[in-house]
């Protein structure tokens, strides 16, 4: 499967790339009309705001809880194992569904009390199948991930389920586009046999590579039908970056290398293939403006960027993101690190311009 053309990013100036800046979706505090007016604000155009999740208001909040709710025909309810999956909604699983979507009206009515023009992208995100699998749990206490039909069943079931949310945020975007971030965090440990058994004695079989991608391009393709403009995936360290294009998405998530150029030509390969590089450079929490700051940052890519022999024009395919979540910081930090994003994401852009 490949990846259909992003949506280019609009530039106010056709000699500066079109680098913009986004955050992952787990933001501090519950109040969610506050979160998204910040985020608004913040990360207005050309930026991508999203709709936050905000695990601080409880267990129907956080991200397993979040993603099981858009389930079509499976629920899932707390035990004292974690969440199990079944066919039987119980008071949890009515409760995150709720709070969802309780989220996406707050959305609707922020960007509706909007004056001005801002046409940019939102962002919504969910766990992608095997690492939403691999935290739900079956009757037996077991991860659902040990059962083969499971798995199945837990992805076809998000991919039904995730049409009718990409159309809600759609709607609630008014007519902006929507982009979805499928967060694959367990994969390295899905693929390679490393999540505890329930006794946390053994460990569990590898899934095998041919089925995760099966699994992720159904998930990528019913993402697509439902209107998203585009699909990033984000993985964790250890799993091949190129799964993003096997699979059909758009985009890419991974937390920028620190080591030589050597380590960023994988990511460079699915630049030149047209994927869009998501790159976790911000630092959380943020640390000193030293090494840190945006003209540090800024400067450390486009030195990469340079000795790959990648084009300037090329960097309208990368979006500037945190390295990590933003869940534990606190109010002066939160606005520190969105506002490196965006003044790194601003200074690529006019330190390739000028170069």
């Amino acid at each position: 499967m490949t990846p259909r053309a992003a949506p280019a990013t609009r530039r106010t100036d056709p000699d500066v790339p079109g680098v913009v800046g986004t955050a992952l979706g787990t933001m501090p505090g519950t109040d969610v009309v506050e979160s998204v007016t910040l985020l608004r604000g913040e990360l207005g155009a050309p930026h991508v705001s999203f709709l936050p999740l905000l695990p601080a208001r409880g267990a129907a909040a956080d991200p397993v809880a979040r993603t099981a709710a858009v389930l079509d025909g499976l629920y899932a309810d707390a035990q004292p194992h974690g969440l199990r999956v079944s066919g039987v909604p119980g008071r949890d699983s009515r409760a995150a569904r709720a709070r969802l979507a309780g989220d996406v009206n707050v959305l609707a009515d922020v960007i509706g009390a909007e004056s001005g023009p801002d046409d940019a992208p939102v962002k919504t995100q969910l766990l992608g199948p095997l690492s939403l699998t691999a935290q739900l749990h079956l009757h037996t206490g077991e991860r659902a991930l040990k059962d083969h039909g499971a798995r199945r069943d837990i992805a076809h079931s998000l991919a039904s389920g995730v049409v009718e949310h990409v159309r809600a945020v759609r709607a609630a975007a008014s007519g902006r586009d929507v982009l979805v971030q499928l967060d694959e965090t367990e994969l390295t440990r899905v693929l390679l046999g490393r999540l505890p058994t329930m006794s946390g004695y053994r460990t569990l079989r590898a899934v095998p590579a041919a089925e995760v991608r099966t699994s992720l391009g159904l998930v990528v393709e019913a993402c697509r039908e439902a209107g998203a403009a585009a699909v990033a995936l984000r993985l964790p360290p250890g799993t091949d970056p190129r799964l993003a294009g096997e699979v059909g998405a758009d985009a890419v998530h991974v937390a920028a290398p620190t080591g030589s150029a050597h380590d960023w030509e994988p990511l460079a390969a699915l630049v030149e293939a047209g994927t869009q590089l998501w790159l976790g450079v911000v630092p959380v929490p943020p640390g000193p403006r030293g090494a840190t700051g945006a003209n540090a940052l800024a400067a450390d890519v486009w030195s990469v960027w340079r000795d790959l022999g990648l084009p300037a024009a090329a960097l309208d395919l990368v979006r500037i993101t945190p390295r990590d979540e933003l869940g534990a910081l606190g109010p002066t930090e939160l606005r520190e690190v969105i506002a490196r994003v965006t003044e790194t994401a601003s200074m690529l852009a006019r330190t390739a311009a000028d170069a």
